[in-house]
Parts: C-alpha cells; structure tokens; sequence
C-alpha cells in the first residue's frame, strides 16, 4: 500500500499495515509525529476507516475537537492497530460467478417472439 502523500523513509525499518476507526460522531484528525523525516496527518470522519502503513515504533495520536480547536484524546501504539496482510492476492469467485460469467459471453441471440394478448372481450 503506497503513502501517496509522503511516502516513509527508507532507514531499514519494516512497515506494518495499520486500520483505525473513528468510532464517535466527531471528526478527528490521526497524526504520527514521532517518526523522524516523515509527515502523516489525516481527517478522519465519523464511522470512518482509515489504513495506513508506518513504522512499528509509530504512535497515532487522536486529536478530537471542534470548529477551531482540537483536544489530544488518545495516543495509540501502532502496533496495536496493526491488520495482517493477506497470505495471497489470488482471486476465488463466488459460488454460481463462472456460471454467471459464461452467460454473459455468450452472443446474445434472438428475443423470445411477442406474445399478442387481447383483453376480454
């Protein structure tokens, strides 16, 4: 997963895959400001996910607030908010997918004939 804004330094270290929820009804803003040479600040809305990568060492702070103020509400090891990457990028389709795929390439063919109905009489 690339930071496209500002991307890690590279010093050796790993990079682990972080999620973070903002599970209240405020905005938040997530920031790491613990990792030298790099820069990481988001808005995180209510009900939110954000996944980021950084350094094991890295500690998400939580600034929860107002219109122009914000109070540090949580200050969070991001080891703890780690995810576990998947083992493979293979892709399994669903049950019935195959069977759904190969009817949409098939050619299309002929509509059924019109059916003329008149009302009662």
């Amino acid at each position: 997963m690339a930071q496209i804004l500002d991307p890690l330094p590279s010093d050796g270290q790993s990079q682990i895959l972080c999620c973070y929820i903002n599970a209240t009804s405020k905005i938040q803003v997530a920031r790491i400001t613990n990792v030298p040479d790099w820069y990481f600040e988001r808005v995180v809305f209510p009900g939110q996910r954000l996944l980021f990568e950084t350094v094991s060492k890295a500690i998400l702070e939580i600034h929860t607030g107002m219109m122009a103020s914000a109070i540090l509400s949580d200050s969070i090891p991001c080891e703890r908010l780690e995810v576990e990457a998947p083992e493979s990028s293979t892709f399994e389709p669903a049950p019935g997918a195959e069977l759904e795929a190969s009817r949409l390439a098939e050619p299309f063919s002929e509509p059924p004939a019109a059916v003329a109905v008149s009302p009662a009489s």
